[in-house]
């Protein structure tokens, strides 16, 4: 493991070189998890181009975002062993170059198939990037600071879903589909910049073995259950394949389950959820992740087919839920100290439910700044969850577990936003068949919001376990700054 550690120092104690690294590092991760977000949800706006351009059919291209989730799925798990391996520092700057040209290889793709092969490295990259890049942060960001890191932290998870339509649609109308990629480079350049600048490389104390078979495992269920929770929003697979998918994710997930417990290095460490806070942050936060996938899902179908706006308006007006996340970013942090953890992501699990229900009532007569004042309400809830949600996750947890605990929580919100997704489409086909309807009408997107919606108040039960001082490390005021 790194001997790189959180400052022991309280924050007067530290230089000024190390307080400018401390605050500086959450926007440089947070860039990279913005690139990786951003890119999960700009290619479906430039499939239809993309299609031409390649000369090949627009079903075929699904292929491409497939492939990248797999991709993605699969390498999660072995982030957190790459880091203590190699070294934190060295793995996110190879992952921040790799995932850089892999981008500027997508834009001069001529074939789908290297298209589809660069998609897969620019998986691999995304993979390690993001984990690794959060790995970095706990080591260095001193617990009393973790929650603002994490509050400027959670914006990118908010704003990658939301931006990439609008995002996409711009660059297809106005310029080619080869800029949703190269609009990588200069931010990877930039991170790649600052990572050197302010991220000083760690020493290796141990080299821990790779759990091999536990990486076969866990990425075949990984992969398995991604591809088939995505399939379900695009009817991709009949029911048969999407079965055999399910049941061997399902199958490799409980056989991995039985390994972990009998290997001294597991590739992802299940004895981390006996910390209460752990646990809870990943049942309750992944039911809470289910709105990053359905809702910018449900909001494209119904504000595009059903109320017939372009791809550039529905993605302006979904765009003012990241105003609202903007907008409490700063407060966020006081918040969760004035009131605790436990009481925030109880009560604020209601209120994100509720202003997802909400949704449901949007009507084609819906005047434009309702909706848009609503989704920037929703977008002020969601943020205040998020960021007491990721720092929950970390609070309880000692130094040896943070490079375990990352890859864990990575690949589990991977799994919480397909699985909004599948839970959105299931509920959406369901609605379909018992109205007899051939396309998704307003009705069916009526009760995709209130499942989605109540799915992520439950969260609430999840939450209630919390002690009334859970993380009170992270929650003590701050010391002055100079």
């Amino acid at each position: 493991m790194s001997s790189e550690q959180i400052p022991q120092k309280s924050s007067p104690e530290l230089s000024t070189r190390e307080r400018q690294a401390i605050r500086i590092i959450p926007y440089i991760i947070g860039c990279a998890l913005f690139m990786q977000m951003l890119d999960a949800t700009v290619v479906a706006t430039a499939l239809p181009m993309m299609a031409q351009a390649l000369e090949t059919d627009v079903i075929r291209m699904n292929a491409i975002i497939t492939s990248y989730l797999l991709a993605l799925a699969v390498f999660v798990p072995i982030s957190g062993w790459a880091a203590d391996r190699f070294g934190a520092r060295r793995i996110f700057v190879a992952a921040v170059l790799l995932f850089t040209l892999s981008s500027v290889a997508c834009a001069l793709s001529q074939t789908l198939d290297q298209l589809i092969a660069a998609r897969i490295v620019q998986g691999m990259a995304g993979a390690m990037m993001v984990p690794v890049g959060r790995i970095i942060m706990l080591r260095r960001v001193p617990k009393d600071q973790l929650l603002s890191a994490m509050a400027v932290l959670s914006l990118p998870a908010l704003l990658g879903p939301v931006i990439g339509p609008p995002v996409g649609g711009f660059f297809v109308t106005y310029m080619s589909w080869h800029w949703i990629f190269l609009i990588n480079v200069p931010v990877g350049i930039l991170g790649i910049v600052l990572i050197f600048k302010f991220i000083r490389a760690d020493v290796i104390d141990s080299k821990p073995p790779l759990d091999w078979f536990g990486f076969i495992l866990s990425a075949t269920a990984l992969a398995s259950l991604v591809v088939s929770f995505e399939s379900l929003g695009h009817d991709e697979l009949s029911a048969k394949e999407l079965a055999l998918l399910l049941g061997t994710g399902l199958i490799t997930g409980l056989w991995y389950v039985w390994h972990a417990r009998h290997t001294a290095f597991p590739i992802l460490d299940l004895s981390l959820l006996r910390t209460r806070s752990f646990a809870v942050s990943i049942l309750g936060g992944n039911l809470c992740r289910f709105s990053l996938g359905a809702v910018p899902f449900m909001l494209a179908i119904l504000l595009q087919i059903g109320f017939g706006l372009s791809a550039m308006t529905a993605g302006f007006v979904t765009f003012t839920s990241a105003v609202g996340a903007l907008i409490i970013k700063p407060l966020a942090p006081k918040i969760i100290r004035t009131f605790g953890y436990r009481n925030v992501l109880m009560y604020n699990a209601l209120l994100t439910g509720f202003s997802i229900a909400i949704c449901a009532i949007f009507t084609e007569s819906t005047p434009l700044w309702v909706i848009s004042l609503i989704l920037a309400v929703g977008g002020v809830f969601r943020s205040l969850q998020f960021t007491a949600v990721n720092t929950l996750t970390y609070v309880d947890l000692d130094q040896k577990a943070m490079s375990r605990a990352s890859s864990f929580a990575a690949m589990a919100q991977q799994l919480g936003i397909s699985l909004g997704v599948a839970c959105a489409a299931i509920t959406l086909n369901i609605s379909m068949q018992f109205y007899d309807h051939s396309d998704v009408q307003q009705t069916d997107l009526f009760w995709g919001f209130i499942v989605i919606g109540v799915l992520t108040a439950l969260s609430i039960f999840s939450f209630r376990r919390l002690p009334a001082n859970v993380a009170s490390a992270a929650t003590a005021p701050e010391d002055k700054k100079e």
